[in-house]
């Protein structure tokens, strides 16, 4: 079955004091939506085709660029609109907060590792945090539409939470100002879907 769009479960405009209505609108519509069709078209007719993109991405390195960038962008960007919410904000509880404190120190330095691995990555790319495959937490950042679940991936895991960093998700409100958006966007972070994400993986 073709990969399709996933449906937002909030308004373009609902994520306003991040993320303006009309970078939502263009993100998802016409960015994320022609790497569903170039990822869906390069596919086309080969094994692939029919494969969940987590396999296609846990292969990557055996297929074509247009599948990496293109299933990449399509995998990235159905984790990015998941884990944020006009309700997001604030700070983990539970099993994820403790991890968090016991890696990182603190919320506030695995925040500021976070936006550092998002303000440095050069050119376009992610922010991730992962659950390794030793289940630890780790920070990292991709290029491009890479991803840790590619087996060409430097630092390999299931991420739970990822930060878009190329122009196209914060340009037209926030211009060069890369980290003006890294700091605005963890209020709409939705801790309740990162959590989940995070005992899935554990």
């Amino acid at each position: 079955m073709a990969f399709q769009l996933p449906e937002l479960s909030y308004d373009y405009g609902a994520l306003d004091k991040s993320i303006d209505a009309q970078t939502m609108e263009i993100h998802y519509s016409k960015h994320h939506g022609a790497y569903v069709t170039n990822c869906n078209n390069a596919i086309a007719g080969t094994e692939w085709d029919d494969k969940p993109i987590e396999d296609i991405m846990a292969n990557v390195s055996k297929l074509t660029p247009a599948v990496r960038n293109n299933g990449g962008g399509h995998f990235n960007h159905t984790l990015f609109w998941s884990i944020l919410s006009p309700n997001g904000g604030g700070e983990p509880t539970g099993a994820l907060a403790d991890d968090i404190a016991s890696t990182f120190g603190s919320f506030s330095a695995f925040r500021d590792q976070v936006n550092t691995a998002g303000a440095t990555r050069f050119g376009s790319g992610w922010a991730w945090l992962v659950v390794t495959p030793e289940g630890k937490l780790a920070v990292c950042s991709t290029p491009n539409q890479d991803n840790p679940v590619m087996d060409i991936a430097e630092v390999k895991g299931t991420p739970i939470l990822g930060i878009d960093v190329w122009e196209h998700a914060y340009y037209l409100r926030y211009q060069n100002r890369r980290p003006d958006y890294l700091k605005a966007i963890w209020d709409v972070i939705s801790w309740d879907a990162v959590a989940q994400r995070y005992a899935d993986a554990k």
